[in-house]
């Protein structure tokens, strides 16, 4: 019996959308979202993470000024409590598609690491 690997993909995007651990996570971003303030600072975060992985990816270098620019904002978003919540759940949520990779990536290691 030939078996459909995106149909098992499919489900596991189905299961993920119906998990506690996502629905927290959506119910974070929707709390940072209706808070005007909260939403300005987030959007800004995470321009400026985005400006920075842009940045590593195409080889610059990133300045001493960048790097405490980064932190003063990482420790400011982390005093918003809606903010804190959400990186939270965004954190937990990654953890599980880690482990889920892993488990994943399973049969590609065990055949290459066969071949060692």
């Amino acid at each position: 019996m030939a078996i459909n690997l995106y149909d098992s993909a499919h489900a596991l995007e189905a299961a993920i959308r119906q998990s506690d651990e996502y629905r927290a996570l959506q119910q974070a971003y929707n709390e940072v979202n209706a808070d005007p303030t909260a939403k300005k600072m987030f959007d800004q975060f995470r321009q400026m993470q985005m400006n920075l992985q842009q940045k590593q990816m195409m080889g610059q270098n990133i300045s001493e000024q960048e790097v405490q620019q980064a932190q003063a904002t990482v420790a400011q978003v982390q005093q918003n409590p809606k903010i804190a919540h959400l990186m939270q759940a965004e954190q937990r949520m990654s953890m599980i598609i880690g482990e889920l990779n892993q488990i994943i990536m399973k049969p590609l290691e065990e055949l290459y690491g066969k071949m060692q």
